[in-house]
């Protein structure tokens, strides 16, 4: 479904900056509309484009906006819950599939390093209290009360549990997992709190520093009291436990004696109007964090932003409501590829231009989520990329969200919407399907319905039925038609001049008859998207050996005699990247920790960090094996600065053997969203930090691979370390401590190729004699210099400095591949490609008298060697 543009873009006012006390703004940020689609009736997603008030060369951001219809009798909010009880986590699209919602969003925030994760704020899901607030000052909940208003405010419970004796003790929190309060004290210490069938949890909680006193209460009497222990049972269906220390389990040994009745009351309490309602009173609410916009305008900070990363752009997410209170807006903001993210303040800014009057923070960074149910479509999908440091698709575990749901019955059908790829590629094959829905925007089974398919430009590729295969790069739109109702599709096909960079991760690089290589090939564009090119897209060329590709995989048939090193060079639309195989390439296992020689110690940065390493058995996938396990504790911390975890290798590091140009090792993730690194140290002394996953994004085992031939090594080399980061920004987002395991650290060696030629070329400005390994050569046309540059014939690049040469006529492209580097350059353009990286190019070769000219400086460099220039005899060295 082509997402409509509509009318509307907006731009902030000066009136509306002038009353903010949290950010000024000195221009004019905009926030252009670039199209919507009804999610249900009574639910539409907007997509806009937000531009900072530094304009667009400070980035855009992509806005994703729900907006409710609080008068639509067929739409409703909830709140969901991450794995359905409590404490619990899960996925904002597996919160949206088990509810029946058709779009939701993440919400509140939530301990990350506790093994009991329950949201800060109150959580009343279908008019029922699952989890009252904590104590935290300036902390605002967003609720839809039980007549469909949605209200923005700060509340407290208020409560008290009565004895048969009359005895009375205030009620501390319902469902609470144990937290530190301002001012110190532990949240459970001479506390009351009752825990209900919502809570799950063995414990109740577990760390809370108190020894707990407990009494089960089953249809308002005391059935059993347990002293300085925890009951061994489940709060029942028709009851609760309560759950006192201190002099809350006094109250509890002197009062709730077994066989009396008890009562337990409690309501929620507005902290600014001194208002109290009942959970019944409401449909939903969830906690929040500051506000963000109130009158219209936005406010300051009612809580300490700090741990927001208030001045970062990142991925975020809030809720507000219009001033009539008829519309809800679910709102968050994308930072992924060219999607910049947003600060605070330009988060407020948004909120105001799409017309909410009250709005709050929900939590934000890596928990961004939304989720929408497309037009036409039954299934939910994920609406945009997450924050997730990978592709885009991996969605943290939140403790809940805010669904949206719809309870219109099947109706007449209004319209139908095209299902299918927006984003293409040439060559490849791309179906699309016929989607129907009805008068409330619900999906219709489409069977029976006819279906005319049209691309508005026919050069873009050939359309048969409902699939397409582009043949050249550009937009256009797909339309459908059934009777006398259509969609449309805009369409883009990816070209070379997008591209800014191609990579080929390849599952092996040995050449060898009979191998199979898996080659999955991605590219970066320009404006920042990361995409993966189908295999129908890429075409592959062999020098060295013959073998085929099919299906993203490479078969290699036979070696060509006396070939030690082999090429596939992928092509994509003209642009092309370089996968270099040698034959007899090896690797060794350099450390399983089974039997380990050296001393192996934690350390940390900066040093209040808490680091440990040891040795564990028996962890899942690998029961037989052992395994180093890294623990970290960054809490222990206060500085504001990325934090590390260092196992270190024998102090200083310990020697790799030969020079490896790969290394690789088994990681066991926790999912935390840190980054693991190597350290390597060269032999000049340089500490190297090599990349192994720059988001530790997953639980259980990952092989991870580093290439070191990225790095400007000086070998012999020493692995110094493996550690757990945290960088500066985004930090607060992550959990404080946790522990990954390292298994297998294996080292990769390619075999020496033998096939470059190494000469020392010197050439003479304006001279066809030249010198190469010190043997006079005489040239077809002399070095000369045009506009600073000193330009040669392509031909003595092939015949002289080790490399072969391709010129294609039709396209004007030049390809020179010389040991592992592949450059290409174009006439008239001033890019360069090398390795499959789009560089800036000082100089473009030409033609003249029939030969191409290459520039020598730019061509001899890019293919790794060193061009030194002597004024004194005019010469050009080139070795």
């Amino acid at each position: 479904m082509l997402l409509q543009p509509v009318a509307g873009n907006l731009t902030w006012t000066a009136s509306a900056a002038s009353k903010t006390s949290s950010a000024s703004a000195t221009a004019s940020p905009q926030l252009l509309l670039l199209g919507e689609s009804p999610v249900t009736s009574g639910a539409v997603r907007r997509t806009y484009d937000f531009i900072p008030a530094q304009g667009e060369a400070n980035g855009k951001t992509r806005v994703h906006v729900i907006a409710i219809d609080m008068t639509n009798p067929y739409v409703s909010l909830n709140a969901m819950t991450g794995g359905s009880t409590l404490p619990g986590k899960t996925a904002v699209g597996t919160m949206v599939k088990e509810s029946g919602a058709v779009a939701g969003v993440n919400a509140d925030y939530f301990d990350m390093s506790s093994s009991q994760a329950v949201p800060f704020g109150f959580q009343i899901t279908s008019g029922e209290l699952l989890k009252t607030a904590r104590k935290l000052d300036g902390m605002y909940m967003f609720g839809i009360t039980s007549s469909r208003l949605p209200v923005i405010d700060r509340f407290t419970m208020q409560g008290s549990v009565v004895a048969a004796n009359g005895a009375k003790f205030e009620l501390s929190g319902v469902n609470e997992a144990a937290y530190w309060n301002q001012d110190g004290s532990a949240s459970h210490a001479n506390a009351l709190y009752m825990y209900t069938s919502s809570w799950t949890a063995a414990e109740r909680p577990s760390a809370s520093g108190t020894t707990p006193t407990e009494a089960l209460v089953q249809d308002g009497i005391v059935v059993q009291v347990s002293d300085k222990a925890a009951l061994p049972v489940q709060p029942p269906e028709n009851g609760y436990i309560l759950r006192g220390h201190g002099q809350a389990a006094q109250f509890i040994l002197d009062n709730l004696l077994p066989g009396t009745p008890v009562t337990a009351t409690s309501f929620i309490k507005s902290e600014t109007s001194g208002m109290t309602y009942s959970a019944n009173d409401w449909s939903m609410m969830i906690g929040g964090h500051t506000i963000l916009v109130d009158g219209g305008v936005p406010a300051a900070f009612s809580r300490s932003v700090s741990s927001l990363s208030p001045n970062a752009d990142r991925a975020r997410t809030a809720v507000g409501y219009s001033q009539d209170k008829k519309t809800v807006y679910l709102v968050t903001v994308e930072k992924s590829g060219s999607s910049a993210g947003a600060t605070l303040s330009e988060l407020q800014q948004i909120l105001v231009m799409l017309g909410v009057w009250r709005g709050i923070n929900l939590d934000g960074g890596g928990s961004t989520t939304m989720i929408a149910r497309p037009l036409g479509e039954f299934e939910t999908q994920l609406a945009h990329a997450t924050e997730d440091g990978g592709s885009g698709t991996w969605q943290r575990p939140v403790v809940n969200g805010i669904g949206v749901y719809t309870s219109a019955p099947q109706g007449k059908l209004l319209g139908i919407s095209i299902s299918g790829k927006q984003v293409l590629f040439i060559g490849e094959q791309a179906e699309y399907a016929l989607k129907a829905y009805d008068e409330y925007y619900n999906p219709l089974d489409p069977a029976g319905m006819s279906a005319a398919w049209s691309l508005d430009k026919p050069e873009l590729g050939k359309l048969t039925g409902n699939v397409l295969q582009p043949a050249r790069a550009g937009t256009g739109t797909l339309t459908v038609k059934s009777g006398s109702i259509s969609d449309k599709l805009a369409l883009e096909v990816i070209g070379e001049k997008q591209i800014v960079r191609m990579t080929i991760a390849a599952s092996q690089t040995e050449l060898a008859p009979g191998a199979s290589i898996r080659v999955p090939v991605s590219v970066e564009l320009a404006d920042g998207r990361k995409l993966s090119v189908p295999a129908a897209s890429v075409k592959w060329e062999f020098r060295g050996f013959e073998g085929t590709a099919k299906d993203g995989v490479i078969n290699i048939h036979a070696v060509k005699e006396g070939v030690k090193t082999g090429y596939a060079i992928a092509r994509y639309d003209g642009y092309s990247a370089l996968l270099t195989l040698t034959a007899g390439s090896s690797q060794q296992l350099f450390e399983d920790f089974e039997n380990v020689k050296v001393a192996i110690t934690p350390s940390s940065v900066p040093s209040e960090v808490t680091a440990g390493t040891g040795f564990v058995s028996g962890l899942p996938g690998r029961e037989t094996s052992t395994a180093l396990r890294l623990q970290y504790d960054f809490s222990t911390s206060a500085e504001d600065r990325t934090k590390a975890a260092y196992a270190m290798f024998n102090g200083q590091g310990v020697a790799l053997p030969g020079q490896p140009t790969r290394l690789s090792v088994e990681v066991y993730g926790d999912a935390s969203g840190h980054m693991v690194r190597a350290m390597i140290t060269d032999a000049a002394g340089k500490d190297h930090l090599v990349d192994l996953a720059k988001s530790l994004n997953w639980h259980g085992w990952k092989t991870l691979t580093a290439d070191l031939t990225a790095y400007p090594l000086v070998y012999p080399v020493k692995l110094k370390s493996l550690y757990v980061a945290s960088p500066k920004e985004g930090q607060a987002d992550r959990p404080a401590y946790g522990e990954v395991y390292f298994d297998d650290i294996v080292l990769h060696y390619p075999a020496a190729s033998g096939e470059q030629k190494s000469s020392t070329v010197v050439l003479a400005i304006g001279s066809r004699q030249a010198k190469v390994g010190g043997q006079p050569v005489t040239l077809d046309v002399a070095p000369f210099a045009k506009d600073g540059v000193t330009y040669l014939p392509l031909r003595f690049v092939a015949d002289q400095l080790g490399g072969s040469t391709d010129w294609d006529a039709q396209t004007k492209k030049v390809t020179v591949l010389r040991g592992d580097r592949l450059l290409e350059l174009r006439f008239g353009q001033e890019t360069i490609i090398v390795n499959g990286e789009r560089k800036s190019a000082p100089a473009q070769p030409y033609a003249e008298k029939g030969r191409t000219l290459v520039p020598i400086r730019l061509v001899s460099e890019q293919l790794g060697l060193r061009v030194d220039w002597n004024k004194e005899n005019n010469t050009v060295t080139i070795q």
